[in-house]
């Protein structure tokens, strides 16, 4: 297995959501964990061939992702009060059950626990992300048909 394998390998279990994909073949092990700030890919070769142990710490990002901007402390205390709703998986990001249906939710839309708020769309397979809290949406954060990494903020709900 080649470098450029393990790194299709590892953009592949970035897309898919899994927070850890351990391989074993013959003469290499691979343990991709996902989830957190250092993701990390450990390649070991195994002691029967002359190849030396290969750790390598890579960062696995989404292609286009969305740069977060820093946030003015006067934002930051307005926005303390609001609830966040975060992505619970890594996927692209659509407003709408479909394209020729209206959005689930605009801003300043009532929502109570069991409402769909959107579709996160990850490996063919649409997932409706349902709201966890009752309150009203202030803020959507993310453009529709946009890709989503998994925690990332969706949506800034008040809760009262």
């Amino acid at each position: 297995m080649d470098i450029k394998e393990i790194q299709n390998l590892i953009k592949f279990v970035a897309k898919s959501g899994a927070s850890e994909v351990k391989l074993e073949m013959d003469d290499i092990k691979i343990t991709i964990k996902t989830g957190s700030e250092n993701d990390t890919t450990i390649v070991q070769q195994m002691p029967m061939q002359a190849a030396p142990v290969m750790h390598h710490q890579m960062p696995v990002q989404q292609a286009g992702a969305v740069q977060e901007t820093p946030i003015e402390p006067t934002a930051a205390v307005e926005d303390s009060k609001y609830i966040t709703i975060k992505s619970p998986i890594i996927g692209t990001f659509y407003r709408k059950p479909s394209p020729d249906k209206p959005v689930f939710v605009e801003v300043g839309t009532d929502i109570k626990e069991g409402d769909v708020l959107c579709v996160i769309e990850a490996m063919k397979l649409f997932n409706e992300i349902e709201s966890e809290i009752t309150g009203k949406i202030v803020k959507v954060l993310i453009d529709d048909s946009s890709p989503v990494e998994f925690d990332q903020p969706l949506f800034l709900v008040d809760p009262s």
